[in-house]
């Protein structure tokens, strides 16, 4: 970094929304003022620990209750489910403790059309760290799922989940990822892929939805964006449309579109503009970066530090040359998570002391 500052507006409408918020004790159903704040979560495979890492930072900052809407996309919307049920340290946890494996990911498997191994990752999801689906469903915060509609050739923001099996259903689509996993997911009926294939990042559905100010989380580095696809775009476009035709097509116009919304969201961190505000945090450019099929549990931390330390410094004011200078880090601590059993003998997480930030 350098001495000129941050690369965002300390002052950025959407920081002071959310500090205001946090002042008067705002919640969904005693509001503090007549804004609509989303809260836009982008995925990436293992490099969703990146978000995750920013949704505790969130937590720990206690604003889980200050955003009228969560707004996610594959592996952001797992992390999302468990930022609403307060259990941020799950999500951290699940990428270095029991996706840094390849019984997750193994790219050997690639001709067999499984790259990902989505049953495994779920049945951690479901039975070793588990999510509280219904306290998602029941929570006043809605959680909305991107979810790409394969013969619809649209996005669809899924919410209102009636059951615990929708929402797990809408959560599995959304991290569908082509390529890595064989032909398509089915979500409520429809056939169904990840829900970044044509709207790449989840900010833009927060803005048709009516937000006003949005918190946007990338787990992509802070840096100018690729000026054409890459070779394994180019292999996904191709590959999309032989699912059906016309999928590759809108990737790849999604893929330019978003391009030009980069810098437009880099310019934005320092120049708010007008209302609608958008502020999209990520990692900075010199840190650590988490590829989507990471195996590395080094970096896989090393990356979770990274982000929370740029959440935390966004949210209370500092600037982060701080970081790269050493005078402030996120400092990993060990925790008790104790389950608890219920009548019906299922794990219910909760922790009992400590905070465990990277």
């Amino acid at each position: 970094m350098t001495t000129s500052g941050p690369p965002w507006a300390p002052d950025h409408p959407v920081l002071e929304a959310l500090r205001n918020r946090r002042a008067k004790g705002h919640r969904p159903d005693a509001p503090a003022d007549d804004l609509k704040i989303g809260l836009a979560v982008e995925g990436g495979g293992i490099r969703g620990v990146i978000s995750a890492a920013m949704l505790c930072a969130l937590e720990d900052t206690e604003l889980i209750t200050a955003f009228d809407g969560v707004y996610a996309a594959s592996s952001g919307a797992i992390n999302s489910a468990y930022f609403l049920n307060g259990d941020t340290w799950y999500p951290l946890s699940i990428y270095y403790d029991d996706l840094a494996t390849r019984r997750f990911v193994d790219l050997r498997r690639l001709f067999r059309g499984q790259i990902l191994d989505l049953d495994y990752a779920f049945e951690v999801i479901d039975n070793g760290k588990p999510l509280d689906y219904d306290a998602v469903i029941t929570s006043p915060t809605a959680l909305h799922v991107a979810v790409t509609l394969v013969d619809e050739l649209r996005t669809e923001a899924a919410t209102d989940f009636t059951s615990r099996e929708d929402l797990r259903s809408a959560l599995i689509a959304s991290a569908w990822l082509p390529v890595a996993l064989r032909g398509t997911a089915e979500f409520r009926g429809r056939r169904a892929v990840d829900g970044g294939v044509l709207t790449q990042h989840p900010y833009r559905l927060a803005l048709d939805d009516g937000c006003t100010h949005v918190l946007s989380l990338s787990t992509r580095p802070i840096q100018p964006p690729a000026e054409r696809l890459g070779l394994s775009q180019r292999y996904g476009v191709r590959h999309l449309n032989r699912i059906r035709p016309g999928l590759g097509d809108g990737y790849a116009e999604a893929a330019a579109r978003y391009r030009g919304e980069r810098r437009t969201l880099q310019r934005r961190m320092t120049e708010p503009g007008e209302a609608p505000y958008v502020l999209d945090l990520a990692p900075l450019s010199w840190m650590p970066m988490v590829k989507r099929h990471e195996l590395d549990p080094g970096r896989i931390m090393a990356g979770a530090r990274g982000a929370y330390e740029v959440m935390y410094c966004a949210i209370e004011g500092h600037d982060p040359a701080l970081i790269r200078n050493g005078l402030l880090r996120a400092v990993p601590q060990l925790t008790i998570v104790a389950k608890e059993h219920g009548p019906a003998g299922r794990g219910r997480s909760g922790r009992d002391a400590g905070r465990a930030p990277a």
